[in-house]
């Protein structure tokens, strides 16, 4: 994956942060509401990437959230592809817009359904982490050096801290984890960036992470992340994440029982 985060730093370097805190409101725009942005950035490092991902792997499939949002069939295309990347060009767009961190780029690559490999790249600080399926978890700074990502030691509910993404719960459970938050964790918080509360979690920095809209750009690659720093993410129900799944929510904590603890401690 050296070419794919070589690939998304050139685009940040290219596309997004030329632009980072230089956006004119016509340089801004809406998509599904007035909380779903995107901008020139998103979509100049999108068309650098998709055709970088199909110039270095022949034959794939690319399917980036701004392709995909113009055209919502080519995520049908995931489904039976022998080799698929997911692209999020721009994750954290409204933090972006706001001229402020944090913001990332992420790819992940799906070998028949399965994630292979992942790369997610912050812009600000110019690294990169990456995950192999069965080899690890690692940040390299733009220096070279490596870093192994690992997730916290268990940690009682009550010492709990993490990400609650509550904004697309349908009820009863967004009245219940917005019930339970405070009363049986020890703090929350949401970055309104999937890239960096992953980089987060992986690193032991935090204990749990829980959303329900599950598009794959969002999180196939930081779900492998947190896989390979030897952490634990399933669905509201306890069925392993899959990219081909784009609703049932989801909770990421650093082991099973943190993971059946926080289940029974929001939702129930």
């Amino acid at each position: 994956m050296g070419e794919v985060a070589l690939l998304l730093r050139t685009a940040a370097r290219a596309e997004i942060m030329p632009r980072y805190r230089r956006l004119t409101n016509g340089d801004v725009k809406t998509k599904s509401g007035p909380l779903d942005l995107v901008t020139d950035a998103d979509l100049h490092a999108e068309r650098l990437i998709t055709h970088g991902l199909a110039t270095l792997f022949p034959g794939c499939v690319v399917i980036g959230e701004e392709a995909a949002a113009a055209d919502p069939e080519l995520l049908h295309r995931l489904e039976d592809a022998d080799l698929a990347f997911v692209v999020d060009p721009l994750d954290g767009t409204s933090n972006f817009a706001a001229g402020l961190p944090p913001f990332g780029t992420m790819a992940a690559a799906i070998v028949r359904g399965e994630i292979a490999a992942a790369v997610i790249h912050d812009p600000v600080g110019d690294d990169c982490c990456f995950a192999l399926r069965g080899e690890g978890a690692w940040v390299e700074a733009s220096e070279g050096d490596l870093t192994d990502l690992r997730v916290a030691p268990p940690t009682p509910l009550h010492e709990m801290t993490g990400v609650a993404s509550w904004r697309y719960l349908p009820e009863p459970e967004r009245s219940a984890v917005c019930r339970n938050l405070p009363r049986r964790l020890a703090a929350c918080w949401d970055y309104r960036c999937a890239a960096h509360q992953y980089r987060l979690i992986a690193g032991g920095h935090c204990h749990f992470l829980l959303y329900y809209r599950l598009m794959p750009w969002d999180h196939a690659p930081g779900v492998l992340l947190l896989r390979e720093a030897g952490g634990y993410a399933a669905s509201f129900a306890g069925a392993p994440y899959s990219p081909r799944v784009r609703g049932g929510g989801l909770i990421c904590t650093p082991d099973e029982a943190g993971w059946q603890a926080l289940r029974s401690a929001l939702l129930q």
